[in-house]
């Protein structure tokens, strides 16, 4: 059946829900030169919703990942260089960028009674993977993750999906193998092989989507490779693996890992609070 909105244009609740990177897809306007973007966002989520038939829509803010900084405090140090380059003309663009999605994230809590989520040194990407790891418990029978960023193919399964404002285009895991070469099991020792240059995560030299590919077929996984480590070979791509080290491999699965201990990257007091929230929300009678 498909989504149903009350009036006031809520939607009603069912058992599948929407899970939104809110400063993501956010991006889509700023690149089309939209800075007044807040009611096209809003009719965007909500089309979705609808889509995909989700009787609930939350919505992701992004806070930093103070636990990874703390791991690796290069993580996304490229992105402070970047920022520091930009002319004054760029950073007024951005600066009213933000502010049109503070206002955008404002009407959604306060105008369509959509929960909206933002902890400080917290990265939405760590608070999407504990709703997805709590989705029994909160009662939901799917959830679809709305981003671009591939980082979140990590939690798909039978019963959580993507779809990307990008490409237009849905991941799931019956077509998992349209989009990927390997297993959605093998992805973390994918990336921690290829690393992720947009998060500043290094990767081993050498060593692109195809060798990682054979890497992963001759050796294992993340932890089988770790473990191998040094490996015998002539060609120069396994010298630089094992100049890479076993220590950085490990690393990497801790800075990209979304599944491995979510909690552990939002902090105690937040996971309950997260928790509580979306149980509320979920189960609220919002009629």
């Amino acid at each position: 059946m498909a989504i149903q909105f009350t009036d006031h244009g809520k939607p009603i609740p069912n058992g599948n829900l929407l899970v939104v990177d809110g400063l993501n897809i956010a991006f889509r306007w700023k690149h089309a030169g939209n800075l007044a973007f807040c009611e096209e966002y809003i009719r965007t989520i909500k089309s979705l919703a609808k889509s995909y038939d989700c009787g609930e829509i939350i919505v992701l803010g992004d806070g930093g990942s103070n636990y990874r900084k703390e791991l690796y405090p290069e993580y996304k140090a490229n992105r402070k260089e970047r920022f520091a380059e930009q002319t004054k003309e760029e950073e007024e663009l951005f600066i009213e960028f933000m502010t049109e999605l503070e206002h955008t994230m404002k009407t959604l809590r306060e105008k369509e009674n959509i929960l909206t989520l933002k902890y400080r040194g917290v990265e939405a990407d760590d608070i999407a993977a504990y709703i997805c790891q709590n989705r029994e418990k909160l009662g939901l029978d799917h959830i679809w993750l709305i981003s671009s960023d591939k980082d979140w193919d990590l939690l798909i399964d039978e019963n959580i999906s993507r779809f990307s404002t990008v490409t237009r285009k849905e991941t799931t895991l019956d077509n998992w193998d349209e989009h990927y070469d390997f297993e959605p099991e093998e992805y973390i020792t994918f990336k921690c092989l290829t690393g992720d240059k947009g998060d500043n995560v290094p990767g081993v030299t050498g060593v692109g989507p195809k060798r990682a590919v054979t890497l992963m077929q001759n050796l294992g996984s993340i932890f089988d490779i770790a473990e191998s480590l040094p490996i015998h070979g002539k060609y120069k791509y396994i010298q630089s693996l094992n100049e890479f080290g076993s220590d950085q491999l490990l690393l990497n699965v801790e800075l990209m890992d979304l599944k491995l201990d979510p909690v552990a990257h939002i902090g105690n007091d937040n996971a309950q609070e997260i928790i509580k929230k979306v149980e509320n929300y979920v189960s609220e009678d919002r009629l």
